[in-house]
């Protein structure tokens, strides 16, 4: 498996840069039978990098240790289940999978790309090559997850016990796949300016593969979130780590994009503005695989750390000169002769809607790497912690959401205050009524009054608009459920949206629920004790010490009661792994729509007295709900349309 492995490697990378010289000295010449060849040997490189990873997987599954990354990902005891994300648990695995994942999506991207832009396919391709290049070359030379052990060894070292968890099977290779994704809109805005055609023929194609990459990455985003909340034993989801920042930055970035191409698209405007976005948000997604690879800010997160994270500082900062360069160079001939026509329009308010994102996306940045500005300067690590996050982005974050519910009842060029007032009348009186109820009912923190009623806001306006378009149909005869079926059908961009919008209102619920009015509580029980947080009483049953191969498990049983009543008997556990040094903690998770009880067992001593920390984390389960809603938005929108729309269904 090493032979054949290494081998497709090497024959890709030749592939690679043929296809690179092929396509260019085809287009250039003239010759398309040449750029034709360039382009089949584009589409041969998922084959070959699928036999590799092929080849890779085999030799987890027949425990070929002769293999030094096998080794050290898997051994003899580790669970079949688990040689899928042991494939992944390291960083030449991880490298391979990337590989792999960017020369499908390439292979695809090429495939089904438009006729308007086929002048600059050559330009394209040759971008994704280079891509491609990079990372395959690293794996030929500096990281072959096919290297041979320089001894035998009749067993590995295992897996990470932190990766033994059903949301590592998803999790990382759809954030992986989700961050290099993003080298697809990158190409093709890139190929475009390289080519010359610096209209808006590139347009449709770089907002279909934009909605592409903010869906894989948010979908990973949140896995990650729902992964950390259910075994790293703390009770939270979110701790702005530098991980989880890097990739939250280029997810916030792709995010403007998607929103301001659809002014360009409009209207002809933003056409550098838009290059630019999608110039930096790669640049990002760069910046998370290098901090997810060796980067100088540890993480718990970096499954993947190596010495190799420098050549991807490199190769990042390579890419950034020389795409703002042919940016400076093309300058001139991207200029639009549309111009802002006012402050009160939809283009306004994409604009500052982008300004918002990129802001909380560089305080992130500046979050990430002021520990390293402060060791430089000042000879003294300074570390920035969740408190600087939320206090900075936290009041930008809702700006956004009220910038959310406003944006799409604005009308293109111009508008008036009042006729805004006339849409927005009753989303403010739902966000006003919801505000004094909840004042009432002694909710009376204000960032949180804040959040909640904002949220009221966009939901009441989004459900306004279907239930007058389905009004509407319902009067020219259609049932209710086709009707409004129809109505979604009928715009699927417009609507998609919409639906994107609820998936980011009931993420904002459960962080605003969960941050504001969350309660913890640290104790310390014998058996048989009893302990009373607000409704719920928890009874500490006992313990039980289990003693496998790799671990020694201490599960302990609970009993819950909610106002007197029985509600379950959960089994929290903790696992130690003597091989790793290392615990890992199966939290018990009562989870319902208001609030999530979650009980994190610690140390437990040998007559049975244990620490416990309990938590009450209100709305919790609205994140997760807004994991598929989010998944629903982008096939929606992504659904292809029978027919064209006209600009003002558009609007």
């Amino acid at each position: 498996m090493a032979g054949l492995g290494s081998s497709t490697l090497v024959i890709t990378l030749i592939l690679a840069i043929y296809s690179i010289i092929a396509s260019l000295f085809g287009h250039y010449y003239k010759a398309n039978q040449l750029t034709k060849s360039g382009l089949n040997a584009a589409y041969l490189t998922p084959i070959l990098l699928g036999i590799s990873t092929a080849s890779l997987v085999t030799a987890f599954v027949t425990h070929d240790f002769s293999i030094q990354y096998v080794a050290e990902h898997s051994n003899l005891s580790m669970a079949k289940q688990y040689i899928w994300v042991a494939f992944y648990a390291g960083n030449e695995g991880s490298l391979l999978f990337i590989a792999f994942a960017l020369s499908t999506l390439s292979a695809i991207a090429l495939l089904f790309s438009p006729a308007q832009i086929s002048q600059s396919l050559p330009h394209i391709n040759s971008v994704l090559m280079t891509i491609l290049i990079f990372f395959v070359g690293v794996m030929i030379f500096l990281a072959n997850p096919f290297a041979l052990s320089e001894t035998t060894v009749s067993d590995g070292k295992g897996i990470n016990p932190l990766l033994t968890h059903p949301g590592m099977f998803i999790h990382p290779p759809v954030l992986m796949t989700g961050l290099i994704s993003f080298a697809i809109p990158f190409s093709i805005a890139m190929g475009s300016l390289l080519s010359g055609k610096l209209e808006d023929q590139w347009v449709d194609f770089g907002r279909l593969w934009g909605i592409i990459c903010w869906g894989l990455l948010g979908t990973g985003l949140l896995l990650g979130s729902w992964w950390a909340y259910t075994i790293l034993g703390w009770g939270g989801y979110w701790a702005w780590d530098p991980v989880e920042n890097a990739g939250f930055m280029p997810w916030l970035v792709i995010t403007a994009f998607i929103h301001s191409i659809m002014v360009q698209k409009r209207r002809g405007m933003f056409r550098m503005w838009n290059i630019a976005l999608i110039i930096i948000a790669f640049a990002f997604a760069q910046f998370g695989m290098f901090i997810n690879r060796g980067g100088p800010v540890p993480s718990v997160h970096s499954f993947g750390q190596s010495t190799l994270g420098w050549i991807f500082l490199m190769f990042m900062i390579i890419t950034v000169l020389v795409s703002f360069s042919v940016f400076f160079l093309r300058y001139n001939q991207m200029k639009s002769s549309r111009k802002l026509e006012s402050a009160i329009s939809r283009e306004a308010s994409f604009l500052v809607n982008n300004l918002l994102f990129l802001t909380v996306a560089f305080v992130t940045l500046w979050g990430v790497i002021y520990p390293l500005i402060s060791e430089l300067t000042q000879n003294e690590t300074i570390t920035v912690g969740q408190p600087f996050y939320n206090q900075v982005n936290g009041p930008i974050f809702l700006m956004i959401i009220l910038l959310m519910g406003i944006a799409p009842f604005v009308p293109w060029r111009n508008a008036s205050f009042v006729n805004i007032f006339k849409s927005l009348y009753l989303p403010i009186g739902c966000a006003i009524s919801l505000a004094l109820i909840l004042i009432l009912s002694g909710i009376t923190k204000p960032f949180a009054l804040l959040a909640f009623s904002l949220c009221a806001f966009v939901t009441s306006g989004i459900i306004r608009e279907w239930i007058r378009g389905t009004i509407v149909r319902i009067r020219k005869g259609e049932n209710a459920i086709m009707a409004f079926v129809r109505l979604i059908a009928g715009n699927k961009p417009r609507y998609g949206g919409y639906i994107a919008h609820l998936a980011i209102i009931f993420l904002s619920l459960g962080v605003a629920g969960s941050s504001f009015y969350g309660i913890q509580k640290d104790i310390s029980m014998t058996p048989g004790e009893k302990f009373s947080l607000q409704e719920y009483t928890i009874e500490y049953v006992g313990f039980e010490n289990i003693q496998t191969t790799d671990r020694v498990q201490t599960k302990v049983e609970i009993q819950v009661f909610k106002n007197d009543t029985f509600i379950g008997t959960y089994f929290p556990r903790r696992d130690f792994y003597p091989d790793f040094n290392m615990a890992s903690t199966q939290a018990a998770i009562r989870s319902t729509l208001i609030e999530d009880l979650y009980i994190i067992p610690g140390e437990v001593l040998d007559d049975g007295n244990a620490i416990f920390r309990i938590l009450i984390n209100p709305l919790v389960i609205w994140m997760w709900i807004a994991g598929p809603v989010l998944i629903l938005a982008v096939l929606i929108t992504l659904w292809p349309e029978k027919r064209k729309l006209t600009d003002t269904e558009l609007e």
